[in-house]
């Protein structure tokens, strides 16, 4: 017979996989926990734990805990009770007793959720992670254990639809997970400028006491979390409430997290006081999804809207779709759609299915690229002529974007060195390939430049 102590290390060793991402968690709530009894014939688990920590545990994790020791069971149910350690103030050795029911329970803590701004299904867990993201998730995932302590403000900068807005949310979610008393804010930088500007325009007939309001507001959190901030761009008074925000939250270790479609000092219009402070702390880019991701990420959606999506499937989209998440997640839905709604619910999702469904898509992906099609996109972005890629001009401000615009042409297109030098003003091919070799080097090193050369990739392809 498994004797209590086994049983309890075996229901540790799987708690510990379980937050195996974020081990403060099972540091803070799991490995308090002490086993009081275990009734194996009966299946009835008692733990006890501090008792500070008890009614938290009983409201977030009790279920997961049970789910375990049913695992560990052999999958024979398990009945659990927690009471709290005897010997400390204001609690005696007792069954801890949630008069609410489960579900009740769940629905109002998913209200407060929302109240707060917080998308529901935008968890860690729900979010797919891969070598295009792992800095960011890592972060974030410390920041929600550890918020203020380091890496603040956090700043998430990268393309549309690559998951930023998702991965902000999830530092509120798992931050509610640890700190359940928590004042946090999601907010789009656009709805805080609403805000404001509704602020100001009230003000006028009700009195200051309404800016006074919205300046508490966001003063008096524990996390702010701040979606798209380059849309502050020329809002100057709503930079100012933000920037009063930060200086109140910041120094006082209250996190704040900021998600961008550029780095921070690439921002446009946004005073150099506020950027100073956005680029204080960590910045993390977020890459287009590795084909490895993007059959991670269709699976992923499959499961969740129930759909069994063949390998092959999965495969033959990922190869093909390769900008970011919400493409990728559009293109799964289109295909499902048309699978229940016109070929017939009990069809299978085949490749032949997909080439029809998704054949614009498709076509767009493998529009040809062309040397004259990269330079007018990179020359557009950096501001040059261009007449300039096929100049003998040196100057860094015209040389760099020269070698960038070859740089990509070898990545995009299957021309050979010497023709990309003859599509840039008949340049040898040696030339062609120091260029190369200099930004593939310069990329690796310089995380603006690698953001950079992403974002002029997305809108060749596109």
């Amino acid at each position: 017979m498994e004797s209590m102590n086994e049983f309890w290390a075996a229901c540790q060793a799987k708690l510990k996989e379980l937050v195996r991402s974020t081990p403060s968690i099972y540091q803070l709530w799991f490995g308090v926990l002490e086993p009081v009894s275990w009734d194996p014939a009966l299946g009835k688990l008692t733990l006890k734990a501090p008792a500070a920590k008890v009614p938290y545990i009983r409201a977030v994790y009790l279920e997961n805990i049970r789910t375990v020791a049913t695992f560990v069971n052999g999958g024979r149910s398990v009945t659990l009770t927690l009471i709290a350690a005897p010997g400390q103030e204001g609690e005696s050795e007792k069954p801890v007793v949630d008069h609410a029911a489960p579900g009740e329970r769940h629905a109002q803590e998913m209200a407060r959720r929302e109240d707060a701004g917080l998308i529901p299904r935008f968890t860690f867990e729900e979010y797919v992670s891969g070598s295009a993201n792992q800095l960011a998730v890592a972060a974030a995932q410390h920041v929600a254990a550890t918020p203020g302590s380091s890496y603040n403000p956090l700043y998430i900068y990268g393309g549309v639809g690559l998951g930023k807005t998702h991965l902000m949310h999830a530092v509120g979610h798992r931050y509610l997970d640890l700190h359940p008393n928590g004042r946090i804010r999601a907010v789009t930088a656009q709805n805080f400028i609403n805000e404001y500007t509704s602020a100001v325009r009230e003000s006028a007939s009700k009195g200051p006491s309404v800016l006074e309001a919205f300046d508490e507001r966001y003063r008096n959190l524990d996390l702010l979390l701040i979606d798209d901030v380059q849309s502050l761009s020329g809002a100057k008074g709503s930079q100012a409430q933000f920037f009063r925000a930060f200086e109140a939250l910041v120094p006082h270790n209250k996190q704040i997290v900021i998600t961008s479609d550029t780095y921070s000092k690439g921002l446009k219009d946004i005073e150099p006081r506020l950027v100073s402070r956005l680029s204080q702390g960590l910045s993390v880019a977020i890459e287009p999804p590795e084909y490895e991701m993007r059959v991670a990420i269709l699976q992923n959606k499959a499961k969740d809207i129930g759909i069994d999506l063949p390998d092959e499937v999965a495969s033959f989209i990922g190869k093909r779709i390769k900008s970011n998440v919400r493409e990728l997640e559009g293109a799964l839905q289109q295909v499902v759609a048309y699978q229940q709604f016109q070929a017939g619910a009990a069809r299978d999702i085949t490749i032949d299915l997909v080439k029809k469904v998704l054949r614009d898509q498709l076509m767009v992906a493998n529009t040809q690229i062309t040397i004259e099609n990269i330079q007018k996109v990179v020359a557009d972005y950096y501001k040059i002529k261009v007449a300039d890629m096929h100049s003998k001009k040196r100057p860094a401000s015209i040389a760099k974007p020269r070698q960038i615009a070859m740089y990509l042409v070898k990545q995009l297109t299957n021309h050979s060195l010497t023709e990309i030098g003859e599509g840039f003003g008949g340049r040898d091919h040696a030339t062609v390939l120091h260029a190369v070799r200099k930004i593939d080097k310069e990329r690796q090193a310089d995380a603006e430049l690698n953001h950079e050369i992403h974002v002029l990739e997305q809108m060749i392809r596109a």
